[in-house]
């Protein structure tokens, strides 16, 4: 099953002279995994070179290596490790010292697949969207409810006959959460697929 981040990690280490410094972090979007990509590059380094996936999205950059040397082991790291939602920015100060192409993509790919491992990560849910309507007095226990199985509250809006919701959550639960939230309210809560 897919996971990504809990949080930035970091992994640092020093190949023939040459000092390399991963970075991986979470991301929600394109823009967020290049926001992090310039806001962490060092411009004093001798090569900031990245990947990113988001489902089907990914991108990779050399940053001036080899053609096929940094970002393409960077984002396979991603991909052995079954990661997603990930960005990876390894940093690269120069040592004096050629690795060659292979050594490239077994440093690049190598630091990629370290900091990934060592790093803190959730499963991936794929969950499903749906509306529902309650009453004010139900709404802590549709949200209590909710928390049980892993869902996630999209959306609450307040009305003057109650809340209207937009709920995230695993299509295995919906049978047995139905039926909760239709003892909770005689009924009355109905979810409505997104």
């Amino acid at each position: 099953m897919p996971s990504t981040l809990l949080e930035p990690c970091e992994f640092r280490e020093e190949i023939r002279k040459s000092r390399f410094i991963t970075l991986a972090a979470p991301i929600d979007s394109a823009d967020q995994a290049m926001q992090f990509i310039t806001t962490h590059s060092d411009l004093a380094a001798t090569h900031n070179c990245w990947a990113w996936k988001i489902g089907s999205q990914y991108r990779s950059n050399d940053d001036g290596e080899p053609g096929g040397t940094a970002g393409r082991p960077i984002l396979a790291a991603i991909e052995t490790q079954d990661c997603d939602q990930v960005v990876v920015l390894v940093i690269r100060w120069y040592g004096g010292i050629q690795l060659g192409t292979g050594g490239l993509a077994r440093a690049y790919g190598g630091g990629a697949n370290k900091c990934l491992q060592q790093a803190a990560k959730r499963a991936l849910i794929q969950r499903s969207e749906f509306t529902c309507s309650c009453s004010f007095s139900e709404l802590a226990l549709v949200k209590l409810r909710l928390a049980d199985i892993d869902g996630v509250l999209l959306d609450e809006q307040f009305t003057a006959q109650g809340v209207d919701l937009t709920l995230a959550f695993s299509d295995a639960h919906l049978p047995p959460f139905q039926q909760q939230l239709a003892d909770l309210s005689r009924g009355r809560i109905l979810l409505i697929p997104r």
